[in-house]
């Protein structure tokens, strides 16, 4: 009786030690969560006091919570408080995007950019300047060219990107091919959209031609915030769907076989998971431009640090993904004479960490 009742308490401390092992180390986990979201919104802070006037940070605080008719507030709301919401939900929306795409996927190469969509959005939207526009008007500079009617190729732009879903789908379903083919599938999609972009650059008249070049320069200054109000909808009802399918994706980073032997459907959520990650980079791409890497970078940094559990590397990605993107915008706004768009930071820093998740990858094989 003495040895069975020592036997059942050790299964009780082995059982108990189990327990608070893994309690420390979601809590680790959750620590490391909070104090990227903490950091998020120092940044946030930090990026509104820059710039030429001199409000301290309590005045900030109070525009934010109790605007006015100021210059200050309207300093706060509209020219800075809208570009740091923007960056934090682009951002939060490649960023989970990404982290999805290469989950069901099981490449970490996959993001909204590297299949494809951002180029199908930028031929959409060229095509809505060139032929459906009532007229490009063009300010002082180039650079600030605006679009005259910006919901037609809005619009337009959302529509290419779903198409270039829709047939990066369909080739999944015809041929059967693998996860990694589909990378490949991305790849060419975005290379035919890239021709057909060249070529409309080439059709275009000087106005025009400025048009598009200047929506392809990702912004975010574009958006508007009825604009930020859509792409906050549609991030929530996405961020919801993916957290609820946080254990298919897990289950799916262990193999097909292992998933589909857990009662996962794996066809099916790898079908849904891209649709509603191709949904929420079109809503992005379509209102503020190409913004390319995002999604490929902040998941990245994530798994370094957390693994490849989904239930915290997703809502990392989305605080990961809105950090970079606000580091692009304090670097392209602030570092240089004249202002640099984020979709041009984004890709000089996106470019090379794409070369070297291909080497780290080769040299594994």
């Amino acid at each position: 009786m003495d040895k069975k009742a020592c036997e059942h308490g050790a299964a009780d401390d082995a059982s108990s030690g189990t327990s608070e092992g893994y309690l420390r180390y979601s809590r680790r986990k959750w620590l490391f969560l909070g104090a990227l979201a903490a950091s998020l919104v120092l940044l946030s802070l930090f990026t509104i006091k820059l710039g030429a006037s001199n409000l301290s940070y309590w005045e900030i605080i109070r525009y934010i919570l109790h605007p006015d008719d100021s210059w200050d507030s309207t300093v706060v709301w509209d020219l800075r408080l809208k570009m740091i919401v923007a960056a934090i939900l682009a951002g939060s929306a490649l960023g989970i995007a990404g982290c999805v795409m290469q989950s069901i996927l099981r490449n970490p190469l996959a993001s909204p950019f590297t299949l494809g969509l951002s180029n199908a959005a930028a031929f959409g939207a060229s095509l809505g300047i060139l032929f459906l526009e009532g007229g490009v008007i063009v300010g002082s500079a180039v650079a600030y060219a605006t679009i005259s009617s910006p919901l037609t190729v809005t619009v337009l732009a959302f529509l290419f990107a779903m198409l270039a879903t829709g047939v990066m789908i369909l080739l999944v379903k015809v041929t059967e091919c693998t996860p990694e083919t589909i990378i490949l599938a991305g790849l060419a999609i975005s290379s035919i959209f890239s021709a057909g972009l060249a070529f409309l650059q080439y059709m275009a008249n000087d106005v025009a031609l400025s048009a598009i070049v200047f929506w392809q320069f990702g912004s975010l200054s574009k958006v508007s915030w009825d604009g930020l109000w859509v792409i906050a909808i549609i991030l929530l009802l996405a961020a919801i769907y993916f957290l609820y399918k946080r254990w298919d994706y897990n289950a799916m980073e262990a193999g097909e076989d292992i998933a589909s032997g857990l009662g996962v459907n794996v066809r099916r959520t790898r079908y849904i998971g891209l649709t509603v990650s191709a949904v929420l980079t079109a809503v992005v791409v379509s209102f503020m431009g190409i913004i390319g890497f995002i999604g490929l970078i902040g998941p990245h940094i994530i798994k370094k640090v957390l693994g490849n559990d989904n239930r915290y590397t997703l809502p990392g990605s989305m605080v990961m993904g809105a950090i970079v993107l606000l580091l692009a915008y304090i670097v392209g706004t602030h570092s240089f004479e004249t202002t640099i768009p984020v979709g041009i930071v984004t890709s000089a820093i996106g470019g090379p960490l794409f070369i070297i998740i291909l080497l780290r990858g080769r040299r594994r094989k």
